[in-house]
């Protein structure tokens, strides 16, 4: 969730209206990540806004302050606020409809997407993902909190550090992009009107983008 299908659901319906960042109440709950822990203030969230916990990775820090940031401004959780993306309760549906958007969705079967996330943490690994954080870590100017909070950095981090074997690093960096595979879907079913496309097997891309193209031109010509 966030990431690219933020970006286009505010493209086609707004951002919704919440309020503005508070350096201080920011400041503060940085300070208190880098104390307590980052798990301390997603704890926090799942008990104050348990519908945006769910679509908010636990290791993404800016999202999780800013969930909290928003409580602590004014009582409500975010998850309130970004209902105003429902075309249902406001205006957004009429306004996304003054234009002509074709939207197709791509998607796989559930246990092939997670073999094809298995396969690719795997290469990820074969690449030198390790020795790049590794590299990353030495230079003079540090990582960002959110970088090294990344799913593949924050868990080979934790095993450079000696918090965990590089196995097991490497079996939550599947288990971490499983759970945000399935939080994109969640985030995915509150699009409207979605020509989805069933991906199959080791389909090759040219096949997919002709079957996009032919999925679009038999919209188009409705």
């Amino acid at each position: 969730m966030g990431g690219t299908s933020l970006y286009i659901k505010a493209l086609l319906y707004g951002l919704f209206e919440g309020p503005a960042a508070d350096k201080q109440i920011r400041a503060e709950l940085r300070a208190r990540a880098e104390t307590q822990g980052l798990d301390q203030l997603y704890r926090q969230l799942t008990q104050v806004d348990p519908e945006a916990a769910a679509r908010i990775h636990q290791n993404d820090a800016r999202r999780i302050i800013r969930a909290l940031e928003v409580y602590e401004l004014t009582g409500k959780p975010i998850s309130s606020f970004q209902r105003q993306w429902n075309p249902q309760q406001t205006s957004d549906e009429r306004r996304a409809t003054d234009y002509d958007w074709t939207i197709i969705g791509l998607r796989r079967d559930k246990a092939e997407e997670n073999k094809t996330i298995n396969a690719r943490v795997k290469k990820m690994i074969a690449a030198g993902l390790v020795d790049e954080v590794k590299s990353l870590l030495s230079e003079e100017k540090p990582l960002s909190p959110q970088a090294r909070c990344a799913i593949g950095y924050a868990e080979v981090i934790d095993h450079l550090s000696g918090k965990t074997t590089l196995d097991d690093a490497i079996e939550l960096i599947k288990k971490n992009t499983r759970r945000l595979a399935k939080s994109q879907r969640t985030w995915f079913k509150t699009f409207r009107s979605v020509h989805w496309l069933n991906i199959g097997p080791e389909e090759p891309g040219e096949k997919i983008l002709d079957r996009v193209k032919g999925t679009a031109d038999s919209i188009g010509s409705r």
